[in-house]
């Protein structure tokens, strides 16, 4: 998460001032976060999740795939975010009557970055935890192959990872399976080993 960009705001007043602003942010605890854009490489792997993900649910009446537009906020915490991609099954619940802000994703995306990915591991997910209907939590590495998968079962939440291109990354609340060949599909992934560092995002 940035540094803030203005005082304390409402709620209220977050919301009236991003939906008119240029650029969009997120919220928490009375303070605006400015959102940074992302690399080559982060937009193609949230063009191929959404792409894959729409073209392997087109026989799902009730499952939505969205891109980075779309506002979600964590009820629980007060976190207003807006995820890479978002899948929400199910019949949509709005924050208000601007029907702009969802409450009630099943599967959130994130790409990792070097100046996001700890965030995104840690606190962030601590919202997203506390989001009822939120089943998967999907990290993706922008540099290698590799996925890792949080998933809620039986109360509690688990982690697996996919790695590698011939892997595949498997949603079982959403009964869809996505090939890590398909999410990295023209990404120039950086090999790993000594003189490899990621370059910065």
């Amino acid at each position: 998460m940035a540094h803030p960009k203005s005082d304390h705001l409402t709620p209220e007043e977050y919301l009236a001032a991003e939906r008119v602003a240029e650029t969009k942010s997120e919220y928490f605890a009375g303070e605006r976060f400015a959102m940074a854009g992302g690399s080559r490489a982060h937009s193609m792997i949230c063009a191929n999740v959404i792409g894959e993900s729409r073209a392997r649910l087109r026989g799902s009446r009730s499952c939505e795939v969205h891109t980075s537009d779309l506002r979600i906020k964590s009820a629980a915490t007060g976190l207003y975010t807006y995820p890479d991609v978002t899948i929400v099954c199910g019949a949509m619940r709005f924050d208000d009557d601007q029907r702009d802000t969802i409450t009630n994703p099943t599967v959130l995306f994130e790409v990792l970055s070097p100046t996001s990915e700890a965030y995104d591991r840690g606190r962030k997910f601590e919202h997203y935890a506390r989001i009822p209907s939120l089943r998967h939590y999907v990290l993706i590495d922008q540099f290698r192959a590799h996925v890792d998968l949080l998933s809620l079962e039986d109360g509690k939440w688990t982690i697996t990872a996919a790695d590698g291109l011939d892997a595949v990354l498997e949603l079982p609340a959403i009964d869809l399976d996505l090939p890590l060949a398909e999410i990295y599909r023209q990404v120039a992934l950086v090999e790993e080993g000594p003189g490899h560092a990621p370059p910065n995002r």
